[in-house]
């Protein structure tokens, strides 16, 4: 069934019953359709999602395909502790739209061993976490990967706010920066920074 084959996700945080980002998530989302449907047919998630009383943050999964919305699903948010990284390699795959199958990128994962989390590179350049985009710093600048496996719509955000820049980042040079952030839809910047060194991060 084609329907299944050919199923994509939007991740939105809500905090307070407001959902942030959202004309990002909107812009990914309708741009998705168009490009596997060619539809005319814009979508707006703000008709969709409703606001949940909650004092945390929310995480609503929003799944869609060529009929349009397909399943709406709430859930209570917490972020992952993470303090190591490994660098793991995959040189054909392909994650450009945030699809419901991550089976690529969970074959990956269990390469981490006792690390966290991975970043997966792609012919000696670095692109993503299995989660999350990522930004280096070199004590002056964050950069972030010009070729990412999914272009995140809080990287978006943040290229378009000018707080960090693409860059092409080969793996070998890693250790010429001094942290790496991890972050998403769901993890603001600055939330998550590891510093990097020989026990934080493996190549």
């Amino acid at each position: 069934n084609r329907k299944y084959m050919y199923q994509f996700v939007e991740t939105i945080k809500m905090i307070n019953g407001c959902a942030c980002n959202i004309d990002y998530h909107n812009n990914r989302l309708n741009n998705t359709r168009h490009h596997f449907w060619q539809t005319e047919e814009n979508i707006d998630l703000n008709k969709y999602i409703t606001p949940q009383e909650s004092n945390g943050i929310t995480k609503v999964r929003v799944v869609y395909g060529e009929n349009g919305i397909e399943d709406i699903s709430y859930s209570e948010y917490s972020m992952r502790n993470i303090k190591s990284l490994k660098i793991v390699t995959d040189n054909h795959i392909d994650y450009s739209f945030k699809s419901t199958d991550r089976s690529a990128i969970n074959k990956l994962v269990e390469k981490k061993g006792l690390y966290d989390e991975i970043i997966i590179s792609n012919n000696s350049l670095i692109t993503d976490t299995s989660f999350t985009n990522i930004a280096l710093f070199d004590g002056n600048t964050w950069y972030t990967p010009k070729h990412p496996l999914l272009k995140g719509t809080k990287r978006a955000y943040l290229i378009n706010k000018n707080i960090i820049k693409e860059k092409d980042m080969h793996e070998k040079d890693d250790f010429k920066y001094k942290a790496i952030r991890l972050f998403n839809a769901m993890i603001d910047f600055g939330d998550i920074e590891i510093p990097i060194n020989k026990d934080t991060l493996s190549l």
